[in-house]
Formats: C-alpha cells, structure tokens, sequence
C-alpha cells in the first residue's frame, strides 16, 4: 500500500475552523485544553489523575466486566478492564451512532486513529497504560441517520418507526433487510466472513446497542478496543451531582453561550456555533421514548407529553432513577470525561467544532477538559482507479476538486485548441479603457452606455469561451465518460468518499488485511488527508 498527502485546507472539504485548530492558530488556544502534540499528554495525565478517584476506577471496570461477559473470546478485552484499575491507566475516546454496519467509512478511521493514538503514547510514556475506547451513542435518539448504509453503490434502510434511543431497538424487523442483503454478498471467504460476522451480532442480539457492541468487537478486539454501552444504571448513579446541577443551575447553557461570543470576539466574529445551548440540556428517557426536558412555573415537565414533575419530584426522580436521565449533545461530553479517565477525544470536524464551545463549561464544572483530535481523513484508492489516475495524468489536488471543474481542466488540457478566450478579455480591456479617456474628454455622460458595452462584450466571450467546451466536450466524450467514472468512484455523489462509503464494500475485495492496513499507515499526529493506494 502506497499513500500521498495533502493539508485538509487544500481539499476544500473542511471548515476554516477545523483547518485553523489543526494548524494550531493561537486564536483558538483559549478554547482548548492543550493543542494535540504527544509532549503535551504528560501534563494532561497529571491534571487528569488528581480528579479521577480509584473508586469510579472500580465502578468503571466492574462495568465494563459486566458488559463483556456474554461477549465470545474477550481475553484482550478483560485484560485491558483489569489495567483500568490501575492509577497509571488513562484511557482515549472516540464515540459514533449505532449506524448500521458501521455507516460511512469514517466510523472506521475514528477507531483506528484513537487506537494508534494510544499505541503511540504508549511508546513515549511506557510507564503508563493507554487504552482505547469506543463510546457508542446508544442514547441517540435520531433513528433516520443511522437507518441506512450503502453498500456496492445501493442504499440499503431499516424501514421502521421509532423514536426512543436508538440503542434500545428491537432487532425483530431487522432480519429481512439482512436476508436481502446476504443474498446479494456472493460465496467468495470474504462474504462468508462477513455472514459470520452478521450471525454473531445482528442475528444474536436483541437490541442494536448489543449488536453493534458485538460487531465493533470482531472488527476491533484484538487491538485492545473497549467499547462501552453508557447507557447503564451503575454509570448515570456516577452523573447525578452533574445532573442536578444542570437542573437547577443552568450552567451548561451560561457557559456554553459564554464561549459562544468569545468565539466571535477572539476568533472570528462571523463564527456561526456548530450546537446552541437550551436552558436544560437533558431528556427523560423511558423504554420507547427520549423526550426534552423543560421547564415550567410549577417543575418540569416532558415535551410532547403530559409527564409534569414538581422541583423536589425532579430532584427524586434523579437520585433514585438517574438511568432515566440523558445528557444532550452538549452535556454527552461532560458525561463521558466524569466517568472515563480520560485525556483526549478523537472525533470528526463538526464534533471538534462543537467541543470547542465546552471549555467553560467543563472549567464550571470542575472537570479536566480533553485533548481534542481531529480523526485521520481517508480515500482509499484500489489499485485500478490508481492507474486511471496515471493514465489521465491527473495529480492528488485534482481529485479534490468539483467534478466539471476537474472535466474541464482535462477538456483542456488534452484538446488540440486553445479554448481558453481570457486572453481576448484583456485586449479588450486595453481598448476599452482607450474608450473611456476619450469618453471622459467629449461627454461623460456616455460612460453608462459605455460600461454597459463592456459587460455586453465580456458576457459574450464567456458564454462563446462555454459553447466552445461544451462542443469539445462532445467530441472527447470518450475523456468525459472516463473522468466522471472514476470520480463517483472516489467521490460518491460529489462527497467525500468516508462519509458516504461503507468499509464493508472494500471489506469484500480485501478482507481481513484491510484494517491492519489502514492502520499501519495513519497517523494521529498528521493532520494531513491521506490518499492509500491498495494494491492488488
């Protein structure tokens, strides 16, 4: 496997914002912990180690015990539960929706960068133990983003109505969408391992919370990976003080709207926030519904429902069940770094975006605000499409831009004519400006006449300069044709190909070797998109 490179400024697919903390504006220092060099974990491992008592320590690991008891070879994965117990073990966290069959391809490189980002420090701090951790969004609970998945160019969707947290689902209807799909997988080893995989999660479980936790495991296991269901009495018992606060407080919501504008007054005044805070930042969860909770002159109350709590049944209501209690966007974060010995967290760009409004809040709440790392970005290039490439002498930075530009580039570039009419603009602009001196010594009032002419004659090259590459266009139709294949190959549907691919399509072609493939050649600290090059 070969790999090329490229700064996520120059693919024109990430915000201002993430390209700037990437590249470490000091604007941005205050509204992060530390920026993500590996020097900067030791002091991020002392400020975390003071605040994380070896009682939750305890807490944690029972848990997680508990979690992966019915799981089948889990040796690696207990064996990592008892290192957690420990006072020199930290954990990295990157967390993702229940999607089906891991959704885009971009599920897997968040696991796989917070997994060498782990091995990675392991090397430079040996005496500590670093153990990566998949927090699934089990309390999700927007059912239509993680209904569907596309696979081999098809979108394949789980038609169902639910609106509890996703996690919760029965996987009942789910059973013929995946004899559809098992039917269309072929016989070859790398389609029998997959039906392997699907038995031993979606066909064995009750809920998507406990198949995606069985299927992340086959994929991920052996690399020391926990995956962690927070979706658990014994974790929210650990929240209730956070929860009471947010209830009665409103903190989440001063703080975050406090870094809100110090965004736009030290960063950029024209920053738009990726999440706004509400007054409560919580839901109430029951078994078939997660509801937003609000305020009201005598309580609480659950909207779209006639659930009404007085302040002191609230207050009950928490100490007694917390489990019914679930953080939002916002308050998720603050949840996770209370019950993890945590030091980073590993996300995509619009996660990134939206810790970065948290930083007060997290200093409110007396909690060590994480390294944030934004997840390696990836295409992966079979070895076909790599010679297309090099056949159409097309460079890295050309697959990165909007598909008719890159088409017409080509068109010119190959054809026999000179298509480019610029030059013709700027002969006009010389005489042109020879009418104007003489407009201005006669009668000025002709300049209007004369501007208007201008815009005339420039309007019609650029519209002939149009005509004349559509034509050619039509006589290299052969040229075009070749392109837009290759480009939906790479860029599906004009996006990047991460958020919109499933790894399970190149999973068929490559099989077992292809996550430790990826894996051998990304790296966390390079804040770079990266190309691979699969080769046969």
């Amino acid at each position: 496997m070969s790999k090329m490179s490229l700064p996520f400024r120059n693919t024109g697919y990430f915000s201002s914002l993430i390209c700037d903390l990437v590249e470490q504006h000091p604007r941005l220092f205050s509204f992060v912990s530390r920026f993500p060099s590996i020097d900067n974990f030791l002091d991020q491992i002392e400020e975390k180690e003071v605040c994380y008592s070896i009682e939750t320590r305890k807490t944690l690991s029972s848990i997680l015990k508990n979690q992966y008891a019915p799981i089948k070879d889990n040796k690696v994965a207990l064996s990592q539960i008892e290192l957690l117990k420990e006072k020199n073990t930290f954990t990295v966290t990157t967390g993702h929706q229940l999607n089906l069959m891991t959704g885009p391809l971009y599920f897997i490189y968040k696991i796989i960068s917070t997994i060498n980002l782990c091995n990675q420090l392991k090397k430079k701090y040996p005496t500590y133990n670093f153990i990566p951790i998949y927090w699934m969004a089990s309390e999700d609970h927007d059912f239509d983003e993680i209904s569907f998945f596309h696979f081999q160019g098809k979108k394949i969707k789980w038609n169902v109505n639910e609106n509890g947290a996703v996690g919760r689902l029965s996987l009942e209807s789910l059973q013929s969408v995946l004899d559809v799909f098992e039917q269309n997988l072929g016989s070859n080893a790398n389609a029998k391992q997959l039906r392997l995989m699907i038995s031993n999660s979606y066909r064995s479980s009750n809920t998507l919370a406990e198949a995606t936790f069985k299927l992340v495991h086959q994929l991920f296991g052996q690399t020391g990976l926990l995956v962690l269901e927070p979706d658990t009495p014994s974790l929210k018992s650990l929240f209730i003080p956070f929860i009471l606060n947010e209830l009665t407080k409103y903190e989440c919501e001063t703080c975050v709207n406090k870094s809100i504008d110090e965004l736009k007054e030290k960063y950029d005044e024209s920053f738009k926030p990726q999440v706004n805070p509400r007054k409560i930042n919580l839901f109430y969860l029951t078994k078939n519904t997660r509801k937003r909770i609000v305020q009201t002159p005598d309580g609480f109350s659950t909207v779209d429902t006639n659930k009404q709590f007085t302040r002191e049944e609230m207050i009950k209501e928490v100490e007694i069940h917390p489990e019914r209690f679930s953080p939002n966007v916002l308050m998720r974060p603050l949840y996770q770094e209370t019950i993890l010995p945590n030091l980073a967290y590993v996300g995509g760009g619009g996660e990134i975006a939206y810790w970065l409004e948290l930083k007060n809040y997290f200093t409110s709440q007396r909690v060590p605000f994480p390294l944030l790392f934004v997840r390696n970005s990836v295409m992966l290039i079979p070895s076909k499409s790599a010679k297309k490439i090099q056949k159409l002498q097309l460079d890295v930075v050309d697959l990165f831009m909007k598909r008719n530009a890159l088409i017409n580039k080509k068109i010119r570039q190959i054809s026999n004519i000179d298509l480019d009419l610029q030059d013709f603009k700027k002969q006009l602009e010389v005489q042109f400006a020879t009418l104007t001196s003489l407009v201005e010594e006669t009668d000025t009032s002709f300049k209007g006449a004369l501007e208007a002419q201008k815009v005339k004659q420039f309007k019609g090259i650029d519209n002939l300069e149009k005509r004349l590459l559509k034509a050619q266009k039509k006589k290299l139709v052969d040229h075009v044709s070749r392109l837009t294949i290759l480009h939906e190959t790479l860029f599906p549907g004009e996006s990047l190909q991460e958020r919109k691919a499933n790894f399970f399509d190149f999973y068929m072609e490559y099989g077992e070797k292809l996550i430790p493939l990826i894996q051998e050649n990304l790296n966390p600290f390079s804040f770079d998109f990266t190309c691979l090059i699969i080769e046969d």
